[in-house]
C-alpha cells in the first residue's frame, strides 16, 4: 500500500523559502477545524488542540483500513481580531483563531462524524463538539518559512505586506486571515530549530 505524503505532493505550499517571500495559488483544501478566541497558550486553545488531533489520527486509521494511507498534515493555525490593532500589540486574551488540519480528498463529511463518534468513545474533551468539517478556498498567497520560536516571527511577518504591496496587492486582516503552519513537533524540537510557515493571503488590486 503506497503511504502519500502530501506536503511532497504540494510542495510549492510546504517548502517555502526562509529568507524570500513567495506567491503561491493554495487550492480549496477540505479540514477539520475549531474555533476559539484566547492566547495559544491558553487553556481553550490547549484543549481544542487536544481534541483536533485524535480526531485526525482516527480518520487516518479508517482511511486505512479502505487501503489510503497517508501521513498526517501538520497542525495549522488562522489568527485575527475584531480590532486587527490588539493583534499587532500581541494583547492575546482578543486574539480569534481557527486551529485546523488538512484532510485529503477523499475524506468525506460522514468519514468525519464516524470519527467523531469514534474518537468520544476515547477521549471525552468538551472540544471534540466544537470540531467540524469545511473547505477552505485561500487562492493567492505570499508566504515565507520563519525558523526559531513564534515570539522573533514579526521580522519576517514584515516582509509579507511590504512583498504584497510592492507586486500591487491588497489584503483585509478580517476577510484573510493570518496563517501559521506548523512544521515542527514542539514536544521534540527546540525553540530555535522550530519551522513555521507563514502566509497571508490577498488580492490584487
Amino acid at each position: 500500500m503506497i503511504k502519500l505524503d502530501f506536503k511532497k505532493e504540494y510542495k510549492q505550499l510546504y517548502s517555502p523559502s526562509h529568507t524570500t517571500v513567495s506567491v503561491v495559488d493554495v487550492p480549496v483544501f477540505n479540514y477539520i477545524m475549531v474555533n476559539g478566541q484566547g492566547a495559544p497558550d491558553g487553556d481553550d486553545a490547549q484543549q481544542a488542540i487536544q481534541a483536533l488531533f485524535p480526531v485526525a489520527y482516527t480518520i487516518k486509521f479508517m482511511m486505512k483500513k479502505k487501503e489510503l494511507d497517508y501521513t498526517v498534515m501538520p497542525f495549522e493555525g488562522l489568527w485575527w481580531a475584531d480590532d486587527m490593532g490588539d493583534f499587532v500589540r500581541g494583547i492575546k486574551n482578543r486574539w480569534k483563531w481557527t486551529y485546523m488540519i488538512m484532510q485529503p480528498d477523499f475524506v468525506s463529511i460522514e468519514d468525519f462524524e464516524e470519527a467523531i463518534i469514534k474518537t468520544r468513545t476515547k477521549n471525552n474533551s468538551p472540544s471534540l463538539s466544537k470540531i467540524y468539517f469545511k473547505s477552505l478556498k485561500e487562492g493567492k498567497a505570499a508566504q515565507i518559512l520563519h525558523i526559531g520560536p513564534f515570539s522573533n516571527e514579526h521580522e519576517d511577518i514584515k516582509k509579507i505586506p511590504y512583498h504584497i504591496i510592492k507586486i500591487g496587492g491588497d489584503f483585509d486582516g478580517h476577510n484573510e486571515k493570518h496563517h501559521e503552519i506548523y512544521l515542527s513537533d514542539l514536544r521534540k524540537v527546540s525553540p530555535d530549530r522550530m519551522k513555521t510557515i507563514l502566509r497571508q493571503p490577498f488580492t490584487m488590486s
